[in-house]
């Protein structure tokens, strides 16, 4: 499999962990590497940020404009209908981006996943996948695909993966009670999930970036 090109941020040199970070529908790998110094801390260890490129394919849900996209949606709402080979393609690309790490020298188990919206499922329905220990899955603004397959398909090392998961109130692309509900999927299998609401649309705001470094800052010191 091609590795999908991405835009990469070091904050120092010979990083000794790693951040993968999916960008959501339409945007590409440029649309969150400017949260890099607003996010870090200066206690870290160094990391290396990875924001890789979705592939380019036509969305039905925008006319079949082609874009970039992790998969494609199919209707309004977006838990039905789901492109399965499209989501099991990207958590393939996804796998072998953690595994490039590992061939330079930083583990899974020093590898957080992170995404924003169709991002953020595929970080999540890929990290629970995973065949090695991860050190955490951020999922920002989003749901897990594929929720009715993951008890029989998650991988074992990663059975109590720790999650972040945040959403807007008013998010009317992809709707708090659907966040909600991939949650309470998760939390039944036995997941930890760390669960924020903040009163915003389909967006990013400064609290959750807050609440975001604290939970990233607890998970590289246990690594």
């Amino acid at each position: 499999m091609d590795l999908l090109p991405c835009v990469e941020t070091e904050t120092a040199a010979n990083p000794t962990h790693a951040v993968i970070w999916l960008h959501g529908l339409g945007a590409d790998g440029n649309d969150f590497a400017p949260i890099v110094p607003e996010l870090v801390d200066r206690s870290w260890p160094t990391l290396r940020f990875v924001f890789p490129h979705a592939p380019v394919r036509p969305v039905t849900i925008n006319g079949g404009m082609r874009m970039r996209a992790w998969y494609d949606i199919k209707g309004a709402r977006i838990e039905d209908k789901q492109d399965e080979p499209g989501i099991r393609a990207s958590i393939g690309q996804l796998d072998a981006l953690i595994a490039r790490e590992g061939e330079r020298g930083i583990a899974p188990a020093r590898v957080l996943l992170a995404g924003f919206s169709q991002g953020g499922a595929i970080a999540l329905a890929g990290g629970v996948r995973h065949a090695q220990r991860l050190a955490g899955i951020v999922a920002l603004s989003t749901y897990l695909p594929l929720s009715e397959r993951t008890a029989d398909e998650r991988s074992d090392a990663n059975r109590d993966v720790p999650v972040f998961m945040a959403h807007g109130s008013h998010d009317p692309v992809v709707p708090e009670p659907l966040g909600a509900a991939s949650r309470d999927v998760l939390a039944r299998l036995g997941y930890g999930v760390d669960w924020h609401v903040y009163p915003m649309a389909h967006q990013v705001c400064a609290q959750e970036i807050a609440d975001l470094r604290a939970w990233i800052g607890a998970r590289l010191a246990g690594t």
